[in-house]
């Protein structure tokens, strides 16, 4: 039998902010904002819509080759070729041609801080091959990673109607970089570059949000006519960093203020919060024949969460667990959920362990369970 037990939980620590978190109303045609410390989405519109993702795709194109120099298929310092149709590519370029030698260096700042089309078909051939044998790569990978919303037809997000990501998939992607490779993290947050001195005019990071200071550190922009102005943007202010993702905008003036208001609102609106710490016991469990009656369920982790910042001191919560449990339990098996209710927002969930090892009982403990069931059912019969 499936057992629930609601209860309230006192929130650790004192609400900081006194104004009411209301729901943001972007001009973004679709956004995503995360709390990527919790893993709590604080924003989604339209998040699954497969839109076109202009150069915001190029952070794919990077999570290949950051796999490729985890993997040891490339170290920083391999140099790759410069073909013909990387050099005529348009749009934005590190101004490469056939006799080049870029490293891996190179072209991760050419994509990063120039947003290279040409650095991006270099690091696709210098992979796979061929631009299309990269892409295909690329699909693969995606639907590995989760991201369903996704399709690539090339490298650089050259527009396609093929080539579609959601802003949600653009978060994964995101939060992966900056967990997965924090090593080559911090090109994001480079302010210029110029390969060779060739562009002296246009080496600087293209990121509005990185000179403002609401503690960004990356990630990408991207626009086409098809797709407007939009920004895949990460800050971190004291122990929190949010992702914010959107598109659609119609200028890159109106692209920067979404960016700061949306990363200001993350920050200021909600805080973060304890609501149990690892080991903590929340109820017990009844055993059927174990050599103890009962167990403690305790909390397998700390469960921080991010709440709206005038929310009470409580929050509600339910434990979840299957009853009566067959003995025998081992130490640290999970036996239950607690999942924590938030107004408004996604629940959150942390397993339930047993706090100790209880055995199958002997023959006291059979005979006890056995009179008891016999005591139930002639109860059941009297009433």
């Amino acid at each position: 039998m499936r057992y629930i037990k609601t209860l309230v939980l006192a929130l650790a620590g004192t609400v900081l902010l006194t104004s009411a978190a209301q729901a943001f109303d972007t001009r973004a045609t679709a956004a995503y904002v995360l709390d990527q410390t919790t893993g709590t989405v604080l924003l989604s519109k339209n998040a699954d819509t497969p839109l076109p993702p202009a150069s915001m795709s190029k952070l794919m194109t990077l999570n290949m080759l950051f796999e490729a120099l985890r993997d040891g298929r490339v170290t920083l310092d391999t140099e790759f070729s410069v073909s013909t149709r990387a050099k005529n590519m348009g749009g934005s370029t590190m101004f490469l041609n056939e006799t080049d030698r870029p490293t891996v260096r190179d072209l991760i700042q050419g994509i990063v801080v120039l947003s290279g089309n040409d650095a991006c078909v270099v690091v696709a051939e210098g992979l796979a091959g061929t631009e299309d044998a990269f892409a295909r790569s690329m699909n693969e990978r995606a639907k590995a990673l989760g991201m369903t919303g996704s399709t690539f037809a090339n490298a650089s997000g050259w527009p396609n109607p093929a080539h579609r990501m959601s802003m949600k998939d653009l978060a994964i992607l995101a939060d992966r970089l900056i967990s997965e490779f924090p090593e080559y993290y911090g090109y994001f947050g480079e302010a210029e570059y110029d390969y060779d001195g060739r562009a002296p005019q246009n080496r600087f990071n293209r990121n509005p949000l990185l000179k403002m200071g609401v503690g960004a550190d990356g990630l990408k922009t991207g626009h086409t006519a098809e797709a407007g102005y939009g920004l895949v943007g990460s800050a971190v202010q004291g122990a929190r960093r949010v992702i914010v993702v959107i598109s659609g905008l119609n200028s890159e003036a109106e692209r920067a203020q979404e960016g700061e208001q949306l990363i200001n609102w993350a920050f200021r609106q909600f805080v973060q919060k304890t609501v149990v710490t690892k080991g903590t016991r929340l109820t017990e469990a009844d055993i059927w024949l174990g050599a103890e009656r009962r167990v403690g369920l305790v909390a397998e982790q700390d469960l921080s969460v991010v709440v709206p910042a005038t929310i009470q001191d409580q929050v509600q919560a339910e434990i979840v667990y299957e009853t009566p449990l067959s003995a025998p339990i081992a130490e640290g098996q999970q036996i239950g959920t607690l999942v924590v209710k938030l107004p408004d927002m996604q629940d959150v969930s942390v397993p339930l362990v047993a706090e100790r090892a209880v055995a199958k009982g002997g023959f006291l403990p059979r005979i006890r369970t056995a009179a008891e069931v016999l005591l139930r059912r002639l109860q059941a019969q009297a009433g």
